[in-house]
């Protein structure tokens, strides 16, 4: 039913965490099937030095915020302004049509943390 990817990131996520002075903290959450997630982003000199996540959710929630993170720590910030919920399900290898509300949530988290640094 997952991909390879999406179990890998499951099973073993990236960038778990808080950060201490971060940047940004947003929050975002799908009021359909009750998954969360809470994004931290630190950035120096227009790059995400750190980013790290929280998530309450279903196995593509977890995979979809841990990939999210590693697609985008250390990249310009020009660069991650256009990231897509296409991206991360490419990135994992696709998603079922029933979970692709986790990618959606993982970009909203990333937007409304982007506003926030007013990008």
């Amino acid at each position: 039913m997952y991909t390879e990817q999406v179990l890998d990131h499951f099973h073993h996520p990236r960038n778990v965490g808080e950060i201490e002075t971060p940047s940004a903290v947003a929050e975002a959450s799908n009021p359909v099937c009750g998954d969360t997630l809470k994004l931290w982003i630190l950035v120096l000199d227009g790059r995400i030095a750190e980013v790290t996540f929280k998530v309450q959710g279903c196995v593509p929630a977890v995979a979809c915020a841990s990939w999210l993170t590693e697609a985008i720590k250390d990249k310009p910030m020009t660069e991650i302004v256009a990231l897509g919920s296409e991206e991360i399900e490419r990135g994992l290898g696709s998603l079922p049509q029933a979970s692709r509300h986790a990618s959606t949530l993982a970009v909203n988290a990333l937007r409304k943390a982007l506003e926030k640094i007013n990008i």
